[in-house]
């Protein structure tokens, strides 16, 4: 039984414990609150984790050291630079596998389909610099100071997407939802439980490590697509769906800081945007979770 010390306990961090300690893992979650799901292999530790002596003490005699943190999306230029550099102090102190969970966010807008020769060319601050803590972290796997991974997925299926924040409310409970994006043009979601197994898997594989992975993911779906699918595998009315214009969202990020943040992002859903985990599935055996089947799993929204 190895430990593993996750940092963050959002909906990545939880899937990620649980998938450990149900294989028989030691797991200690770090947090500012001390929260995290509950198992007898799960230890819950409330601490902050930018402390490079705190977290270095709790990660050593790790296997890995993962980095599963969510810091609100307006607060990333604060929040960001002192907890990467507190993970790659004790990643060197404890020579634990940093274990990064990532987005799409670095490689800025693309042509093609997102693949393992995609390069990191995000300019604009806000997605340049996840891009910069990956490339932190691979300049000290390549000095030899650490031993890192990384994997990236595109919107996530069950939680902090377009389908958890706008849609699943007012389709489960047959409403027309808005929607500030384009609803045909094709988008890779992902599963966050094919994360999690992801993250479990690299953290131990030699194979994975001084490189970025993207998660399994199953074909695109547009934004109408999504939620045909999301109504058929619930047994649910219908979609209705209506688009609103990109100065809706403009709007309201005069008054709404999570708004105001995802206005950067809006050219993933303006243009097709595609992740190709062809390499991922091969070289570790994996497949996508069917995506009827998160769906389903996915609780439903009150009223």
């Amino acid at each position: 039984m190895a430990l593993h010390v996750i940092v963050g306990a959002g909906p990545v961090g939880t899937a990620t414990a649980k998938v450990l300690a149900e294989r028989g893992e030691q797991v200690r979650v770090v947090t500012r609150s001390g929260s995290g799901p509950e198992h007898a292999n799960i230890e819950r530790v409330a601490t902050d984790a930018t402390d490079a002596d705190r977290l270095s003490a709790l990660a050593e005699g790790a296997a890995a050291l993962y980095n599963c943190a969510s810091p609100a999306y307006h607060q990333w230029f604060a929040d960001w630079p002192p907890l990467a550099a507190a993970l790659l102090t004790a990643a060197e102190r404890s020579g634990a596998v940093l274990t990064v969970a990532n987005n799409l966010y670095g490689y800025g807008p693309v042509t093609g389909p997102i693949g393992p020769d995609t390069p990191l060319a995000a300019t604009h601050p806000k997605l340049k610099l996840r891009a910069d803590m990956y490339r932190d972290a691979l300049a000290r796997h390549q000095a030899g100071r650490i031993r890192m991974t990384e994997v990236r997925a595109s919107d996530y299926i069950e939680a902090n997407s377009i389908l958890s924040y706008l849609l699943a409310k007012p389709l489960d409970n047959g409403k027309r939802a808005y929607v500030p994006a384009p609803l045909n043009v094709k988008h890779s979601w992902t599963a966050i439980a094919d994360v999690a197994r992801l993250l479990a898997l690299v953290s131990g594989d030699e194979r994975a490590w001084g490189q970025a992975w993207l998660v399994p993911t199953t074909a695109p779906l547009t934004v109408r697509e999504l939620s045909d699918r999301y109504v058929a595998a619930r047994g649910l009315k219908p979609a209705k769906l209506t688009q609103l214009p990109y100065a809706v969202l403009w709007g309201a990020g005069l008054f709404d800081k999570m708004s105001k943040e995802l206005r950067a992002t809006r050219y993933q859903f303006a243009k097709p945007f595609v992740l190709d985990s062809t390499l991922t599935e091969k070289t570790f055996g994996l497949a996508p979770t069917p995506i009827d089947d998160v769906l389903r799993t996915i609780p439903a929204s009150a009223a």
